[in-house]
């Protein structure tokens, strides 16, 4: 592992000592460059002794034609150059099998593909005859339909690895594997098998494989039928045999009990069922003197464990969690287990019940014991327990003070958890204990009290979240001494006083979690030395000040949380600018104010953006639908952003949201969640068309601000929306049809605005209770209790111009009517000035005859 990537001519340096045969280059970050040194410096005679080269782990080296140097290496017995990118290599098969002395070979994860299987099948019978050893896992792509023909020149291979190697679509491949007449170990984990080729394992005669000794079928598609086979080939060799990860189903067969060389025996994450005391009745089989690990968790077992178990002298291994198991478990059970190094019993209802005085016959390593039921007595029997480097008590009904003795560890002490008990008392200084490097330790969700002590520097991860601890956190500043924590997790205790500026002898930190204390002041500067940080949680203290402008530095942030302090001043526009991987951030209830940063928009893979009850003015920035990680489904990067990068487990973080008017927390499914709250704040103008593009949020908050104008009609668009409130604002005009269709929203709150019209029906919306429009006037319509006006006169014409019911003219419109009033007034008039003129025109006439008469 020395880094050769800028060493000048190596090849002439390393490869001409004349006396030369082992030679280890692995993960030296060899380039291809390098590689036209080995061609143009390699003459047939140097380096002809060498037996062993490992040249793994350097991905970069090769480049086309460029393995022909190998041919030089007539004496070469093991060659490995896994994690070697190959992919372009030109006829690799024939540069490297054609090896005479070549009897160890390891291609693992060297990006081969199926275009180079034809070469195989060109191999002639005498080439590599001696190969013993051939490893070309992690090379999904590697075979195509009847390319395991080639298998047959290798008839001395004794070790083949095809993990991660797709066969699904290889015809016959039982024939072809375990037909080699030499195989002993055989491991197709991760290949796609499916149970359709189970019929041809059943053909394959009685003697094929009998020699076999490990056989590794798991995270396959295999059923039932593959335990046929294994018995009606009598492999009565085996010594490991692994089925996990596969679809087998029912209880175990009777007939591993005749496997009499079985030491490993692993059918973890199946669905298998039933009873235990089915297959363990047999205590006279041979399988009771041979059996050593014994892995049956995550399947879907019940009943009690039976004591019977105990028969199995040799076992080392016994694992039997996250199953339905039930009962008590005795000092009858371990009687004869001497052997026993890994007890695995947790996520059952097992209830563990041991004399107070009980010294188990065997010394543990790893003890995982999480939800079982210990008794409230801090169980005395671990006192006994020297070896142990993981012990998992957490959930256990434990309910006492931890006895002085155990706080003297094992010397390799890795995992401690013992969470979620009514563990009491104070801690002791535990500075000086013995713990492995980078170890994590859980004591969190319990009623210790008092100061923090001082822990040991060389601890990975530290949980106390969930107690009653109080005072300042001064213990991280009295070492004055680099440490290795990667995990602190503080949360929810009565911690007071201002954070200690000395974060700098902690560089190493990824989680920091100080929520819900105490504290008060600023948050101090030399945070900003926490270049690895990736969640940061202070939410729920009496923090002042601005954002410390030092955040910035911390590029790798995920998650800020700084909600339900005292922070005043804007929002920074080095959010948006420098921190590209931020996925949550909360300001919630703050002093915020000002208007929102354009750079905001920036934030691509941000999903949870809450900024809420603050004082902040202005408009919502049009370019919000540039919040693309709320747009896209949850195969985005944002979702693979939560990396496992503590150095002992994993960090699975949480957020604290206010849900449907309620403040959850968000952990298991926080991926799932999208969502924006700027609820509670003096926005202003409309609400942009943009979000519309946010088609994944799940919840969208807008209100108590002062927006205006109509809610846009592309509501629709925003499908999995659940909970959408824009109550309280300044909104007006009708509610758009396409609210309708949003099928799984369960909170909506439209009130306290000018809302008018008749509200959309649908069946969502009609389930809602009436208070979600209340404060709109002009509004009407179910579930409000006033009926609009077509609902009370169906059959007729309304003043709004609506058809009455039955109507199918579709030209009798608002015009219509306006043109038919202005006709019947013209008419009429008209109608009415030719009966004057008429009338006049008649009176005249009678005058006229009048005076002629009287003439």
């Amino acid at each position: 592992m020395v880094n050769l990537s800028q060493v000048v001519n190596w090849p002439n340096k390393v490869l001409m000592l004349p006396s030369l045969i082992h030679l280890s280059l692995s993960d030296c970050r060899l380039i291809s460059t390098t590689t036209s040194q080995l061609l143009s410096m390699i003459n047939a005679n140097s380096s002809s002794q060498l037996i062993f080269l490992d040249l793994s782990w350097n991905y970069d080296l090769m480049e086309t034609h460029n393995l022909d140097w190998l041919t030089h290496f007539s004496s070469l017995q093991y060659l490995d150059l896994s994690r070697v990118n190959l992919s372009q290599v030109v006829n690799w098969p024939n540069k490297v099998l054609m090896l005479p002395s070549l009897i160890h070979l390891s291609l693992s994860d060297c990006s081969l593909i199926s275009t180079t299987t034809p070469q195989f099948l060109s191999i002639n019978a005498n080439s590599s005859s001696q190969l013993l050893f051939l490893d070309l896992s992690e090379n999904y792509d590697l075979m195509e339909p009847h390319n395991l023909d080639w298998l047959t020149h290798f008839s001395s291979l004794q070790y083949l690895d095809l993990n991660g190697v797709n066969l699904s679509q290889v015809v016959n491949w039982p024939n072809k594997v375990l037909m080699l007449p030499s195989l002993i170990h055989l491991s197709l984990s991760d290949c796609s098998l499916i149970s359709t080729t189970t019929p041809q394992l059943l053909s394959i005669n009685a003697n094929s494989s009998s020699q076999l000794l490990f056989l590794d079928l798991s995270y396959n598609y295999l059923t039932n039928s593959v335990f046929h086979w294994l018995f009606n080939a009598t492999i009565s060799s085996l010594r490991t045999l692994n089925l996990a990860e596969n679809q087998l189903v029912g209880g175990i067969p009777k007939y591993f009990w005749n496997l009499c060389a079985l030491e490993y025996l692993t059918l973890s994450y199946n669905n298998l069922n039933g009873s235990l005391y089915e297959f363990m009745s047999n205590e006279s089989s041979c399988l009771v003197d041979s059996l050593q690990d014994f892995h049956i968790s995550n399947n879907r077992f019940i009943g009690s464990l039976p004591e019977s178990i105990g028969n199995l002298s040799n076992l080392q291994t016994l694992d039997v969690a996250q199953n339905s198991l039930t009962g008590v478990i005795t000092e009858a059970h371990f009687s004869n287990l001497t052997k026993l190094k890994m007890l695995y019993l947790y996520s059952n209802s097992l209830i563990l019940r041991f004399s107070y005085n009980w010294v188990p016959p065997f010394q543990l390593y790893s003890i995982y014991l999480s939800s079982c039921k210990l008794g409230s007595a801090f169980p005395k029997w671990l006192q006994s327990q020297k070896n142990y480097y993981q012990l998992y008590i957490s959930d256990a009904g434990i309910s006492d003070i931890i006895p002085a003795w155990f706080w003297n560890f094992p010397p390799r002490l890795t995992y401690l958890d013992m969470s979620n008990n009514q563990l009491h008392g104070n801690l002791p200084d535990l500075s000086s204990s013995r713990l492995d490097d980078f170890a994590s330790i859980d004591l969190s969700a319990n009623r210790f009290d008092g100061s923090i002590p001082l822990f040991p520097l060389n601890m990975a991860s530290l949980d106390l979240s969930n107690n009653r601890f109080s005072g300042p956190v001064s213990f991280l500043c009295k070492l004055n001494t680099p440490m290795l924590l990667e995990s602190l997790n503080l949360s929810n205790n009565t911690l007071s006083g201002e954070l200690p500026d000395c974060w700098t002898y902690i560089r190493d930190l990824i989680v920091l979690n100080l929520a819900n204390n105490n504290f008060y002041g600023k948050i101090p500067d030399s945070i900003s030395s926490l270049e690895s940080l990736q969640f940061l949680h202070l939410s729920n203290n009496g923090f002042v000040g601005n954002m410390p402008m030092s955040l910035q530095n911390c590029s790798e942030l995920i998650t800020i949380d700084l909600g339900a302090n005292n922070l005043f001043g804007m929002v920074p526009p080095w959010i948006g600018n420098n921190l590209p991987n931020l996925v949550i951030l909360n300001l919630r209830s703050n002093q915020l104010y000002g208007r929102l940063p354009l750079s905001l928009c920036r934030l691509s893979h941000i999903q949870i953006l809450d900024l809420s009850l603050n004082k902040i003015e202005g408009t919502i920035p049009e370019c919000i639908y540039n919040l693309t990680a709320m747009s896209h489904t949850m195969d985005t990067i944002s979702s693979a952003i939560y990396a496992d990068n503590i150095s002992r487990g994993s960090y699975t973080d949480y957020a604290s949201l206010v849900w449907k008017g309620r403040e959850l927390v968000f952990k298991n499914s926080l991926r799932l969640v999208k969502m924006i709250d700027l609820s509670n704040n003096k926005l202003y103008g409309e609400i942009p068309e943009g979000i519309t593009n946010l088609i994944e949020l799940v919840a969208l908050n807008l209100s108590r601000n002062n927006l205006s104008g109509l809610i846009t009609p592309k509501i629709g668009l925003l499908r999995n929306l659940q909970s959408l409130d824009l109550s309280g604002n300044q909104l007006y005009g009708e509610i758009p049809m396409s609210i309708s269709n949003l099928n799984f929203l369960s909170q909506l709150d439209l009130s306290a605005n000018n809302l008018s019209g008749k509200i959309p029906t649908g069946t969502q919306i009609q389930s809602l209770d009436a208070s979600a429009f209340l404060g709109n006037p002009k509004l009407c319509g179910s579930p409000l209790p006033n009926k609009c006006p077509e609902d009370l006169h169906p059959n007729y014409i309304n003043t709004q111009g609506h058809k009455k019911e039955n109507d199918d003219d579709g030209f009798i419109t608002k015009g219509f009517y306006v043109a038919a009033t202005l006709g019947f007034i013209v008419g009429f008039w008209g109608v009415c000035c030719i009966s004057v003129l008429n009338i006049r025109y008649i009176m005249k006439r009678l005058i006229s005859n009048v005076r002629m008469i009287l003439a």
